[in-house]
């Protein structure tokens, strides 16, 4: 998934920007259009996935995001983490939200080389989710490669915030993509301490809390870019979002320590007459 997400954020910002030549409607219309796309494709061509022996009776009481988010409370070993993956997101939010404006204000980018820019960040999340999370998580294991990929993200954010050249942030993005080890091995550590049968409940809760991030996380950062850009600001430092960013990293490492030495096996899947021979 991370992988087709980096082969996502490599195609999307360099259309955007080739788009973006034709107006600045366009890249909107084309969003749009791929949008439908997708929607129609979900719609006839995904199969379920979830087995009928893993499912359970519809109830409109656990239908919802709130409903999901106290679930959560089930688990108290995984809170710790589910934390952790939050400030994660809102850590992210400062690439997300913040690299346009600031590349155009420190490096004089065009449109045309911000979206090569954020190509180059989607195809470093796609060599180090796509290859080396498969090659790397067996041997690292989960808790080693969160730590390892919390700690690239932190320096890839220092070093965010301090660049002083563009082609320095090409650069640094070979170090920041490797902090893609942590996202996944969160997720994978959270997955495994939760039933077969209510993993369905607790991606809902997972995206539920991503979604409030995705609202919080761009307000936030953008804020701090224009407080700390502004003509009369008391510290001109148009790269604080990306400190804070080490920051909230620092945080989520910290954070994730404790459940990772307490946090006990994986639950195993119950054996299905399609899986228990593999």
């Amino acid at each position: 998934m991370g992988a087709a997400f980096g082969l996502g954020f490599i195609i999307g910002p360099v259309l955007g920007g080739l788009f973006a030549h034709f107006g600045p409607r366009v890249p909107f219309v084309v969003a749009a259009v791929l949008s439908l796309c997708n929607f129609l494709y979900g719609l006839f061509l995904v199969p379920e996935s979830l087995p009928l022996e893993r499912r359970r009776p519809f109830e409109w009481a656990r239908a919802n995001a709130v409903a999901s988010l106290i679930r959560l409370g089930k688990y108290p070993k995984i809170i710790g983490l589910v934390v952790a993956l939050v400030l994660l997101y809102l850590a992210g939010s400062a690439t997300q939200s913040v690299w346009t404006f600031y590349t155009i204000l420190k490096f004089h980018w065009n449109e045309r080389l911000i979206g090569y820019s954020l190509g180059a960040v989607g195809l470093g999340a796609l060599i180090v989710q796509g290859g080396l999370v498969r090659v790397l998580m067996p041997r690292l294991g989960p808790a080693r490669a969160i730590v390892i990929g919390l700690t690239f993200y932190i320096i890839g954010f220092l070093l965010y915030s301090f660049a002083s050249q563009g082609w320095m942030m090409f650069a640094i993005t070979c170090i920041y993509c490797l902090g893609g080890l942590a996202g996944p091995a969160l997720q994978g550590s959270i997955s495994g301490q939760v039933p077969p049968n209510e993993q369905g409940e607790l991606q809902g809760a997972l995206t539920s809390l991503v979604s409030a991030t995705g609202v919080v996380g761009p307000l936030f950062m953008t804020s701090l870019f224009a407080w700390f850009t502004r003509p009369r600001a008391p510290l001109y430092f148009p790269g604080m979002p990306f400190l804070v960013g080490a920051g909230l990293s620092v945080v989520a490492l910290l954070v994730a320590a404790g459940p990772l030495r307490r946090l006990p096996p994986a639950i195993a899947a119950p054996a299905t007459p399609e899986g228990s021979g593999h």
